[in-house]
């Protein structure tokens, strides 16, 4: 192993480590954050317009985030973010009305815009060829997240409201501490005049105007396909409580086996599916998947057979999502890459406005009709995927991603 084999390896690893205990921090929060609305008496629809308010944020700040990483590295962005995550959980354990809980939302969705630039720490780290699999990871790290935190929140919850809140906040603040301490900057900063370069939002309406080119269309699969999840992440613990009576301090179970999933196919078995069938195929079955997953999840009538139907989701997210945005990332101009992984989460963004508002509308008036409404998106999601020209699988990878 060279010794830039083992930099590009530690500074994964280190993103990783971050990346982890950042979504333990946000899975702490979400998964109750339903129950809480309830509690103060609110609809489930308020549940929806919660959860978009946090995308909307996210949409306004995401490709700021990625011009802000392209020039001045992805260092201090990763950092300003994180604590403004742990600012949002402590105003979400003070909170006493839904109005303060909109507040929350609000600020960590905005901290939460530099998801596009721990993707594009990982393009500058990583050679093109072991992008998808290193994605994978990144995504693994965030499902192990989501597995971890869910049950954290649980067991918080019976200490009291603000438990979690707070929970949440001191994770976050020794998050950055530990990123701070031990990132390293991936982007290579140069002195002297910058390029000239397009106006913030040109990347944005680019992918609007021109959707046949590659890395629009990459884009349209990625947001598409995260309207049709974020409508069921979105409805998940209402569904739970309305079919199963899952309440906010038993409800991490349920989140541990679905994450547990998840890290087991991200981390593990993304990369030699990647290499077995190329990241075009991987994107298609992941895309076919979730659609015959959100089609079942209306018919679990028990636990049991809940418990078989969920991994669908899973299996979908894992082969779409990483591969899909390793295919974004080899169809852009290395020095924008910061930019248009920020433009691609301003679109997931937009779906994760729109799908918590039309799925908590749907669920007030069927309890399947979210489930089948996100399937319905993500034939679309199936359609677009295969009309991408096929990527030859890499068979032979760099190191770093052994």
């Amino acid at each position: 192993m060279t010794g830039e084999t083992r930099d590009q390896l530690r500074r994964l690893s280190v993103l990783i480590a971050i990346a982890l205990v950042d979504m333990i921090g946000f899975a702490i929060i979400f998964p109750i954050l339903p129950f809480y609305v309830l509690d103060l008496k609110a609809t489930p629809f308020m549940v929806g317009v919660l959860t978009a308010a946090f995308s909307a944020a996210q949409i306004l700040s995401a490709p700021v985030w990625g011009r802000v990483s392209d020039r001045y590295g992805r260092r201090p962005a990763l950092l300003i973010g994180l604590v403004a995550s742990a600012l949002a959980y402590v105003v979400f354990g003070l909170a006493v009305s839904v109005w303060l809980l909109l507040l929350s939302r609000l600020i960590q969705g905005a901290g939460g815009g530099t998801t596009g630039v721990a993707q594009a720490y990982i393009t500058d780290s990583v050679e093109p060829g072991s992008r998808a699999r290193a994605l994978g990871w990144l995504s693994a790290a965030t499902s192990a997240g989501v597995m971890i935190g869910p049950v954290l929140g649980s067991v918080a919850a019976h200490w009291g409201r603000q438990a979690p809140g707070f929970l949440a906040a001191a994770l976050c603040l020794l998050n950055a501490l530990f990123a701070w301490r031990w990132l390293p900057e991936s982007r290579v900063l140069h002195e002297g005049p910058h390029k000239p370069r397009k106006p913030l939002w040109h990347a944005a309406a680019h992918v609007f105007r021109n959707p046949s080119e590659p890395a629009p269309r990459m884009i349209w699969i990625y947001g598409v396909g995260m309207l049709a999840f974020s409508a069921l992440t979105s409805v998940l613990a209402l569904f739970l409580g309305a079919r199963f009576g899952v309440t906010a301090t038993s409800i991490g179970p349920y989140f541990l086996y679905v994450g547990g999933m998840s890290v087991v196919l991200r981390s593990l078995l993304l990369g030699p599916i990647v290499d077995r069938i190329g990241e075009t195929w991987a994107m298609r079955t992941g895309a076919l998947a979730l659609v015959v997953g959100l089609l079942l999840y209306p018919l679990a009538t028990s636990i049991p057979m809940l418990l078989c139907i969920m991994p669908l989701v899973p299996i979908g997210t894992a082969l779409l999502f990483p591969a899909t945005t390793s295919l974004i990332a080899a169809n852009t101009e290395p020095g924008e890459t910061g930019t248009v992984m920020g433009v691609a989460q301003m679109w997931a963004g937009m779906a994760r406005v729109i799908a918590p508002l039309f799925a908590t509308a749907a669920f007030e008036r069927a309890v399947w009709m979210p489930f089948v409404l996100g399937a319905a998106i993500v034939a679309v999601v199936t359609v677009l995927a295969f009309r991408v020209p096929v990527v030859p699988p890499r068979r032979k990878r760099a190191p770093v991603a052994a």
